[in-house]
């Protein structure tokens, strides 16, 4: 609910009831046990009261505190949102956008045209929608009336929040005490499937650092042989596309002799390339080359598991000729991942390769990953791909 932005939200006074509750309840638990263990030093009632009182205050307190540093950041930058549905949407974004302190930004209205253009962009194919979520970092879609099933997919792949807006204003749908936005009640739509999350961070950051540290001698002696073999720059930095489009730069040791930066970016590399020397062609075969993405894993850019990360002129141009290929983006991009493990490496299909990473994302458990990682390392004894 935070993640909308709404009017309408739970504040440190909806906490309270709850928040004494649990505190009267501690301190109840305390003197019951100081009263069994030592009967003589049994807590009298007004210690008690005035011990539960000011713990509450400084609860409370603590908790106004974080409230309003929230508040005060989402009226700093206004969440930027997309509005589906129908003629209704031109209303609701002229109203947000008025808004004198507003908590969302409307971008773009997924509907018909109205008949007066307004200042809010019309998104007329999902082409313009990936756009839009991608120039603007979308994270939330206000949908009035029935999106489409299509829609709804795109914006769940992208990691959108969900929210139905009921743009009959108030008195009408709005739970009490339920969210609001600008006198419009909202209503979350059910999540998609199961994404990612805090624990698959935990996991790549248990593994990737005690990882990085371990194998610090492998990684010196290949970055000695690349230099004597190919010279300098024994690092190749290239940018990738990461979750929801975001772009980064990932490294590998250098496995091709240079060529120029459009080149690199839009270029197919095969096993038989001729740029590759035998050192390269050696940490190719033997997937040493990509160690230092041990690296971009700490930092945050991908995981352990995931959709490999591809360079931006070749997502394009496969997203426009696979279906569902820009839709592995919903989860981080990783170092290993499920296509590889089937097979998939190097120079194969990359429909093949997009069916594999979807498969993955709508089925993904931590369990899952742990399995790939293992028997990535398998496939590690018995190297076979480029």
């Amino acid at each position: 609910m935070a993640c909308t932005g709404q009017d309408r939200r739970r504040g440190v006074l909806d906490e309270v009831p709850a928040l004494c509750a649990r505190t009267a309840l501690a301190w109840a638990v305390v003197a019951a046990l100081l009263a069994a263990v030592r009967p003589a030093a049994a807590l009298p009632l007004s210690a008690l009261v005035t011990a539960w009182a000011a713990q509450s205050l400084v609860a409370l307190s603590g908790r106004g505190l974080v409230h309003a540093r929230r508040r005060a950041r989402r009226r700093a930058r206004p969440a930027a949102a997309l509005l589906i549905g129908d003629a209704r949407t031109h209303t609701v974004a002229e109203v947000l956008r008025r808004s004198e302190r507003p908590l969302v930004r409307p971008v773009g209205i997924v509907g018909p045209r109205a008949g007066t253009p307004g200042d809010v962009p019309v998104l007329g194919s999902a082409d313009e929608v990936r756009r839009a979520l991608g120039t603007h970092d979308v994270r939330l879609a206000l949908c009035v009336g029935e999106p489409s099933a299509a829609y709804l997919r795109l914006l769940r792949a992208h990691g959108c929040a969900l929210w139905r807006l009921d743009a009959r204003g108030p008195g009408h749908g709005a739970a009490p005490g339920g969210a609001s936005l600008a006198g419009y009640p909202l209503t979350p739509l059910p999540p998609g499937p199961r994404r990612p999350g805090a624990g698959k961070r935990a996991l790549d950051l248990a593994l990737a650092g005690p990882a990085l540290v371990l194998l610090s001698p492998l990684l010196l002696a290949c970055a000695l042989a690349v230099r004597l073999s190919d010279g300098p720059g024994v690092l190749f930095r290239q940018e990738r596309v990461g979750q929801y489009g975001k772009t980064f730069t990932l490294l590998k040791f250098r496995s091709l002799r240079p060529c120029d930066d459009r080149e690199a970016a839009t270029r197919w590399n095969v096993a038989q390339d001729d740029r590759m020397s035998p050192v390269g062609r050696f940490l190719r075969r033997s997937s040493l080359d990509e160690l230092p993405q041990l690296w971009n894993i700490l930092r945050g850019d991908m995981s352990l598991v995931g959709p490999r990360p591809e360079r931006p002129f070749f997502v394009n141009e496969f997203g426009r000729r696979y279906e569902g290929y820009r839709h592995r983006h919903r989860a981080p991009v990783g170092l290993t991942g499920l296509a590889q493990i089937s097979g998939l490496r190097g120079d194969t299909s990359i429909e093949d390769r997009s069916r594999h990473d979807n498969y993955y994302v709508d089925h993904w458990s931590l369990w899952h990953d742990v399995r790939i990682l293992v028997r990535t390392a398998l496939a590690l004894v018995r190297p076979s791909g480029s």
